[in-house]
């Protein structure tokens, strides 16, 4: 896996690498599904690879797959790391940055259990969170807003309680952060420059609101 990363991430950030045994009826060998975030650099890749011996003897056959049998199609949100790494790779360290709004703690408790015929009280973790993405050069600026939870299976320990209570702080910083990032739409251009357009729904006001508007509507 390292030596496919190492030949095709000059083409492109990769978004992930597996590499993976051949069926027994097809012989010794190993395949690999390599995705990248661009469906331009992938096509480049498969251009200048196929055909070649990369960093094996025998020349490598590389195909774009653009249909997955059996699977349907979904599309899913980027995590925080992974957006933070594309934004480095297309922007730069020093071409985006972001901010923690606010970060409250709207914890709650369980409900009734009926099957045990009587009221457990549940202790759980939630913080919700706001977080806003700056691009200085491109001129843009959004926000997202998420909820981190987690349960806790014994309140009377307050180092699991101290424990749950940075994953969850941690969880809801990363979900708002991705939620930013959602509504920021990188062009990227064949000579290699990127153009910037923010994405925002209609539905999600929390760009056009002021600082204490949002805490206030974080906190209801």
């Amino acid at each position: 896996q390292h030596s496919l990363f190492s030949v095709f991430s000059k083409f492109g950030p990769l978004y992930s690498v597996r590499a993976h045994r051949n069926a027994a009826v097809a012989g010794p060998g190993y395949y690999a599904i390599i995705k990248f975030y661009s469906a331009g650099d992938a096509s480049r890749a498969q251009r200048a690879c196929n055909g070649q011996r990369l960093f094996q003897k025998s020349p490598l056959k590389v195909c774009v797959c653009t249909k997955q049998k059996g699977f349907q199609q979904q599309v899913l949100a980027l995590n925080s790391n992974k957006c933070q790494e594309l934004a480095n790779h297309y922007l730069g360290f020093n071409g985006w940055s972001s901010r923690i709004i606010t970060l409250q703690n709207v914890s709650g408790f369980g409900i009734e259990n009926e099957e045990l015929g009587k009221t457990l009280q549940k202790r759980s973790v939630k913080y919700l969170c706001a977080v806003e993405v700056t691009l200085p050069n491109h001129g843009v600026r959004t926000r997202g807003v998420a909820l981190g939870k987690a349960d806790i299976e014994n309140s009377e320990d307050p180092l699991e309680f101290v424990t749950a209570t940075r994953r969850v702080q941690k969880l809801a910083v990363g979900k708002a952060l991705s939620s930013a990032f959602q509504k920021i739409l990188l062009v990227v251009l064949e000579n290699g420059k990127v153009a910037v357009e923010h994405n925002s729904s209609p539905q999600e006001p929390t760009d056009s609101l002021t600082e204490e508007e949002l805490k206030g509507l974080v906190q209801v």
